[in-house]
């Protein structure tokens, strides 16, 4: 590719901040997280949902299936007992499909969860002298042999839980219960009740928990659904990986670390690399999640996802709690949603402030009302500021952001992007059609990644993945560097010319189709930009930002519930 040189007015502050910023390095990371995206959530963790994925199955023989995935209760220290991390029984956790375009869910997928003491409220008592008293702790003993089974006999507390399949409106479609399948390795056929491990305690209460763990998988049945899928919830180790505490102070890294492709793992395994978080994933057939089968003549190969968490609307403290567990308050009052996402990164780092709040409550449909934060966004000129002292250091001024919209709101022309009239809202969209790709054959950096290895949009018959972000989201997909070399302008350079080799500096070719963006209504408006290399200040570089932080070493797995073992709270 030929060299799209940096102008000397913004080599000076680069050089300036290099100076500044090398010695602080990539050291002093903060213990604190982007899961906790707004104000309200921090308050209550248990609904916090920290991060959503939605791909293309690429486990052996699963090509038919899509996995659902939705992480809550993120940082979670291994050992903190003795309660550890149930769910909360009082909320309504939420996995929504539009297979439509409409931004509005035809399909949801709603999880309850009930917390039962060992015997009735009283849990389980040992004998201390002449009386029965209560144990203190989660356990009574090693979860081994015959005990290292569901709500084992030397737990005190059993996490079961529920699944619904709602199709149409969250609140007032029509509902059916999820059942386990005859011939599932697990579960009792026929059961609409299914257990959750407990938390990875450590080594000595649970020796095996990976095997413990698997006994957990169910094979279900979804009514409507003409193949089985498949269940899981319980604790995982956090797949996000993410240089947390340099990003938020100000992003301090040197640039010359962040711009080089060399140094992707400067700063270690990041700052999450010892949480966990609990999961619920679900594998479903596509022609389950799609408006209509593959079979058919008019079939859309494309959905949307996200996950909402929701409480009761009001909750009463209670003075003098009953005997039992989480009996301090009574909650009441209709559902109200608490907890929202879909796209990564979005709450964290597009909605301002005063807005957080809001955009966990709302729903796509309506999401227009933040559109200023995706036409105009301030994180540009924030690491401008932060690496040069200069709003407009790496900005583009391609205003309004359309290849933003398009990504975030639309999806992009033949890849993500559903047919006929799509109603912008902020989601996952999923191409049910084009095929997964295995693990070790996964471009770290998604569509956009494929598309730089392949030397421009004009190559793709070349490509081997375009089965990844924001074609989805799989656990391997970057998308902490993704979305940098998003917002810094890099979906512009590609859209530049259909050869990023032969790009220059006044090309405008359009390739992604990334110029323009349509709101549709009864007149509908089209926002107009040049996306092209010439906007974005950074030039062919915005295509090298990264974090430092290297997604595609993280520890998965290749099959389903993909998500690696759980951190325990002793090695």
């Amino acid at each position: 590719m030929k060299t799209l040189p940096l102008s000397p007015h913004r080599l000076l502050p680069l050089a300036a901040a290099l100076f500044a910023l090398t010695a602080a390095g990539l050291h002093g990371q903060a213990q604190a997280s982007s899961h906790r995206e707004a104000p309200s959530i921090t308050t209550t963790p248990k609904v916090d949902a920290s991060d959503f994925y939605m791909f293309n199955s690429y486990e052996t023989g699963r090509g038919a299936y899509v996995t659902l995935i939705a992480n809550y209760l993120p940082l979670q220290d291994a050992y903190g007992g003795p309660n550890y991390f149930t769910m909360d029984p009082n909320a309504l956790y939420e996995i929504h499909i539009d297979n439509n375009g409409d931004a509005t869910e035809d399909l949801s997928f709603q999880f309850r969860f009930k917390n039962t003491l060992k015997n009735g409220t009283k849990g389980i008592s040992l004998a201390i002298g002449d009386k029965m008293v209560a144990i203190p702790l989660m356990q009574a003993g090693q979860l081994t042999g015959s005990n290292a089974v569901a709500n084992s006999a030397v737990l005190n507390l059993n996490e079961s839980f529920s699944v619904d399949v709602v199709r149409g409106d969250r609140r007032t479609g029509s509902r059916a219960a999820v059942k386990v399948a005859a011939g599932s390795p697990n579960g009792t056929a026929g059961s609409a009740t299914f257990d959750k491990p407990v938390d990875n305690i450590g080594v000595k209460t649970i020796p095996d928990y990976a095997s413990y763990a698997a006994k957990h998988i169910y094979t279900v049945d979804i009514p409507g659904c003409a193949m089985p899928a498949k269940l899981f919830v319980g604790q995982r180790k956090d797949p996000f990986a993410v240089n947390l505490g340099t990003i938020f102070d100000l992003v301090n890294a040197a640039p010359a670390v962040i711009t080089n492709p060399a140094l992707i793992g400067a700063a270690g395994k990041g700052d999450l690399d010892d949480k966990n978080i609990t999961t619920l994933a679900l594998e479903v057939p596509k022609d389950c999640l799609t408006a209509k089968p593959s079979t058919d003549a008019s079939h859309d190969p494309v959905i949307g996802g996200w996950t909402t968490a929701s409480l009761r609307q009001g909750s009463l403290l209670n003075g003098k709690p009953k005997q039992g567990h989480q009996t301090a308050s009574i909650p009441g009052g209709a559902w109200t949603q608490v907890s929202r996402l879909g796209n990564p990164l979005v709450n964290e780092v597009v909605i301002g402030l005063p807005d957080k709040d809001r955009f966990n409550a709302s729903k796509p449909k309506d999401d227009l009302q933040f559109a200023d934060y995706v036409t105009n966004p301030t994180l540009p000129a924030l690491l401008g500021i932060a690496l040069a002292g200069d709003a407009a250091f790496l900005a583009p001024t391609n205003l309004p952001r359309t290849d933003l919209l398009t990504v975030f709101l639309t999806g992009i022309g033949g890849v993500n992007k559903p047919a006929g009239t799509v109603t912008p809202a902020e989601m996952l969209r999923l191409n049910t059609r084009i095929a997964a790709v295995p693990f070790a054959q996964q471009n770290r950096l998604g569509v956009a990644g494929e598309v730089l290895r392949v030397g421009g949009a004009g190559n793709l018959a070349n490509a081997v993945d375009l089965a990844g972000f924001p074609n989805g989201r799989r656990p391997k997909d970057d998308v902490v560097d993704i979305a940098l070399v998003a917002v810094a302008g890099g979906l512009c350079v590609i859209n530049s010319n259909a050869s990023i080799a032969a790009i220059q500096a006044g090309d405008n070719a359009n390739v992604l189709g990334l110029n323009s963006f349509v709101i549709p209504g009864t007149t509908s408006t089209t926002l107009n930009s040049e996306c092209r290399v010439g906007k974005v200040p950074l030039g062919a570089t915005s295509a090298a930002l990264h974090d430092a932080v290297d997604q595609a070493t993280v520890p998965l797995f290749d099959s389903f519930p993909y998500l690696y073992t759980p951190t325990g709270g002793t090695k």
